[in-house]
């Protein structure tokens, strides 16, 4: 069997990539979801975003929401932020170790996201490590349909290359690579990551996976296979890009979660916090979440009642 890694690193993205394209939550609710995330031993948490709240309304207030945020130690908190004007809005809340700007591989998508082109995109990466770097945040930068563009079909991995060489060359420390509309398969993984671990060896990655398709943990296990070590997942697989079309459902953070102990990787995650989470995100939200393990239940839960039975 390929070899894999012995722990990975999980960032939870829910409170903004899961609510991003929910009805809005009052500033109260959405604080009781990252505080619940900050307890389930989470090692990372995107908890808001400074974007326009004309553009995605449920991710207005942000600075309210952090504000109130009662932050555990040993949690790594990141903000995303557009542009500029986003990253000095983080930085003046203060208290977060890191700032994700993002952008597209192709103008089609990067158009309805932003509207900007890449190349436009490319200078407000720039502008965000301008103000970053003098506040000793660090910028990740993620790449929107890495493996396929919504408007414009498949990207080849020259061109996510080509992208991310031009981003890490504007100053970003890490990168993201998003499957925003989950095109991607194993082999798509392979392909796309293989080749910007050849080219940028030095370039902490990080994937961003969703389960539109059902591909989610497949692409997650060929990742690991090839030595990925840091995952977005997001509470109940809620989210998706309110601009990209069919764009639904993350990598959920219980399922991953629940995998990889089976599997004795490690992760520092409570699942049985996460699904107490999960149980809190559905009473907010007013439905049933994505999630298989909320639904299902642990598979050893599941053995343990089997082994009772006469």
């Amino acid at each position: 069997m390929t070899d894999l890694p012995g722990r990975v690193t999980i960032r939870e993205v829910g409170p903004r990539d899961g609510l991003q394209s929910e009805r809005p939550l009052s500033v109260e609710d959405r604080v009781r979801l990252i505080d619940a995330l900050s307890e389930t031993g989470v090692p990372k948490l995107e908890a808001v975003s400074f974007v326009s709240p004309r553009a995605v309304p449920a991710m207005a207030d942000a600075a309210a929401v952090w504000e109130r945020v009662r932050r555990s130690p040993g949690v790594s908190y990141s903000a995303l932020v557009p542009n500029r004007r986003g990253a000095e809005a983080a930085i003046e809340a203060g208290g977060f170790a890191s700032l994700q700007a993002f952008l597209a591989t192709a103008d089609g998508y990067n158009r309805k996201n932003v509207g900007k082109s890449v190349e436009e995109s490319i200078a407000d990466v720039a502008e965000v490590v301008g103000v970053a770097e003098p506040a000793g945040l660090p910028v990740e930068v993620s790449i929107s349909a890495s493996f396929g563009d919504p408007y414009e079909g498949d990207v080849p991995p020259a061109r996510v290359l080509e992208v991310a060489e031009r981003v890490v060359g504007a100053g970003a420390q890490r990168i993201s690579l998003a499957d925003t509309t989950g095109m991607a398969t194993p082999t798509r993984i392979w392909e796309v990551v293989g080749l910007l671990q050849q080219r940028l060896p030095d370039t902490p990655i990080n994937l961003h996976l969703h389960d539109t398709r059902g591909t989610a943990m497949a692409n997650a296990l060929a990742a690991m296979q090839i030595g990925i070590t840091e995952f977005d997942a997001s509470i109940g697989g809620l989210g998706g890009s309110p601009f990209a079309p069919g764009a639904n459902g993350n990598l959920a953070t219980e399922d991953v979660v629940h995998m990889l102990s089976d599997m004795g990787i490690q992760t520092g995650i409570d699942l049985d916090r996460v699904l107490a989470a999960a149980s809190l995100l559905e009473s907010l939200v007013g439905h049933r979440v994505n999630s298989q393990v909320t639904r299902a239940g642990p598979r050893w839960v599941l053995a343990s009642r089997q082994e009772a039975d006469p």
